[in-house]
């Protein structure tokens, strides 16, 4: 199975890597570009491939033209450059999932809090929990862990309860789609959650421009390596953090003045 096959425009890199291997199907965590964007390929090159998604990003992939829609104001002309062709996935192909599910030896939990459409899986055989965004983002090597919190989903306090829910899987391994294993599960979703509340609490209390600012400071700092800061930049694009945290501040006050 493949779990987030990533964006269409490294699908060869993918299709290199498995070589004459044939996937059975395809799981998403949620369908944000950079984990979802190949899917389409995948499946209009083996048309009865099956693709588990959340029922809310579910409509998405079958038609993905308001996805691409909202992509667009995000990335501009850099949209297919990075993305690459985005190709509807039939309808017929697709498993929606709601949480609690089981899919092929994989135990399926709804995660919301980066997106509303997010899912992690637990491989309960050999205990590997594959989180997609929910347990951050690490590079191979360091040891500096960032959530990225584009727009539109952000919730900190749902991120929060699904870290714990998976936390309470006791997973022996966690996948990281950015980037690779994690053999120390308790360790590195602890550190997941504590740089999710510093980093909302930062952008509550600075404008976009200082956040930013800030926030590469500390990157280039923490990791002192132009190389790795340069790849951290790219897993998490700088000029996102702020907004998705800012909206998520904006939407709790609105709640609570209601």
């Amino acid at each position: 199975m493949l779990v987030d096959p990533g964006p269409e425009s490294s699908l060869h890199t993918l299709l290199e890597k498995i070589g004459e291997q044939r996937p059975e199907a395809i799981l998403l965590t949620h369908i944000h570009l950079d984990h979802a964007a190949a899917t389409g390929a995948l499946v209009a090159r083996w048309p009865d491939l099956p693709v588990y998604v959340h029922e809310r990003g579910a409509p998405h992939i079958i038609d993905p033209s308001r996805l691409l829609a909202s992509a667009e104001r995000l990335y501009g002309d850099q949209l297919e450059y990075l993305w690459g062709k985005i190709q509807p996935v039939p309808e017929a192909n697709v498993t929606t999932l709601a949480g609690g599910e089981t899919v092929r030896g994989m135990r399926v939990a709804y995660t919301p809090g980066h997106a509303s459409h997010h899912v992690c899986y637990l491989h309960e055989e050999t205990g590997t929990a594959f989180v997609g965004d929910v347990a951050a983002c690490r590079l191979p090597g360091t040891n500096l862990v960032i959530p990225p919190t584009p727009p539109p989903d952000i919730d900190v306090e749902a991120w929060e309860d699904s870290i714990a829910l998976v936390e309470g899987w006791q997973p022996e391994k966690l996948a990281l789609t950015h980037f690779g294993p994690i053999e120390d599960p308790t360790a590195h979703l602890a550190e997941a959650k504590r740089r999710l509340r510093e980093e909302a609490e930062l952008a509550h209390q600075m404008d976009e421009a200082t956040y930013e600012a800030d926030l590469q400071k500390r990157i280039a700092a923490t990791l002192d390596d132009p190389e790795a800061t340069e790849e951290m930049f790219q897993a998490v694009p700088t000029a996102y953090q702020w907004s998705g945290l800012d909206r998520y501040w904006r939407k709790k006050a609105e709640r609570e003045g209601a």
